[in-house]
């Protein structure tokens, strides 16, 4: 027999009343965390969150019934799910929720939840909302970047450790370009680093521009760091994932809680205390408190954007000296101009 609902609650967020249907909902049992806290976590980081997702277009990983064992989660493969990431604004959204027109690789278009003000966190969190994934432009330009976001993703056979290992070339990288950059836990295993760019670019220069930039840190750390994007390539490396700058490829934001059983969020840090943080320092019970104390510490990422001409000119560079040209896009991409063959190498034929 399924539990009993709770009353509907509504909260005061700003100017607006959000309605919470089953507020006492359990959404990550194993620590003991109900809807309501969910929410209650996004109110109190508020400005944080909203910094990383103000004007943003935003998809909305929605997990209703909460993260527990038995939940499946939808994907590209299998759509069939109880989770799933929505794209498309809901029908019956509030009037105060904006939105802005974005376009697939497929050509499709779709109307993406656009956040102005803290209620639409809350209204998003209240639909079960977990993790928002922002693409890295604003609503009044949704072909150009504004961010570059540098995603080390380690694989089998690494770990935290590793990525924080080579978080420090990428930091040593962008203080040789003059560049401020932000990184914060992924609330996994990974690391991101952000750096604001000039909305001068497009997807497919901002995505040169990154790869450029990953093969840098390779250069510098081949030990441990790889660009490679099939999976049987890669070792027991850190993959840079550049792919996470290709159109229609999101990163959790800042402040995102994370759909673990331990309720871990992606925690904006300094570059002081990057080395000595663990993932599992920031969950939705513990990162109020930092919030209170010391406030975001992106609270200046957007006081200065930079020019991405170096790395385009290190690509140049690199298609000139070393005949490295594009790389693989993801699976569901149509092909893509001078894109080399996308094929896992072991079914490669001659």
């Amino acid at each position: 027999m399924a539990a009993a609902k709770s009353p509907a609650i509504e909260l005061q967020v700003g100017d607006r009343v959000v309605r919470v249907s089953n507020p006492d909902k359990p959404y990550f049992p194993e620590v003991g965390l109900k809807k309501i806290d969910v929410i209650t976590y996004y109110l109190s980081v508020g400005d944080g969150i909203l910094r990383a997702l103000r004007d943003r277009p935003t998809t909305m990983e929605r997990w209703p019934d909460g993260v527990h064992a038995g939940v499946k989660q939808a994907t590209r493969e299998d759509p069939v799910g109880d989770a799933f990431f929505q794209k498309r604004v809901p029908k019956g959204a509030p009037a105060y929720v904006e939105t802005a027109r974005i376009a697939f690789p497929s050509g499709r278009t779709a109307d993406e939840v656009t956040p102005t003000e803290l209620a639409v966190i809350a209204w998003a969190a209240q639909l079960g909302t977990i993790t928002f994934h922002p693409w890295p432009v604003r609503a009044a330009d949704v072909d150009r970047p504004d961010e570059l976001r540098i995603d080390l993703d380690p694989q089998p056979g690494t770990d935290f450790a590793d990525a924080i290992r080579v978080s420090t070339i990428v930091r040593e990288i962008v203080d040789e370009l003059g560049w401020v950059s932000f990184p914060k836990t992924s609330g996994g295993r990974g690391v991101h680093i952000f750096t604001r760019i000039e909305p001068r670019w497009t997807f497919t220069e901002a995505r040169r521009a990154t790869i450029a930039f990953a093969r840098e840190i390779e250069r510098r750390m081949p030990e441990l760091v790889t660009t490679k994007w099939w999976k049987e390539e890669r070792g027991e490396k850190v993959f840079v994932d550049y792919n996470q700058m290709a159109r229609d490829r999101t990163i959790a934001s800042a402040y995102s809680v994370r759909p673990n059983p331990r309720a871990t969020v992606s925690m904006p840090v300094t570059w002081e205390e990057l080395p000595d943080v663990v993932p599992d320092d920031f969950t939705v019970q513990t990162a109020p408190a930092r919030f209170a104390e010391i406030g975001d510490r992106w609270a200046t990422i957007d006081d200065i954007s930079h020019d991405i001409t170096p790395l385009l000119e290190w690509a140049d560079r690199d298609e000139r000296d070393a005949a490295l040209g594009d790389m693989p896009y993801p699976p569901d991409y149509p092909k893509m101009p001078g894109e080399p063959k996308r094929v896992q190498p072991s079914r490669a034929k001659d």
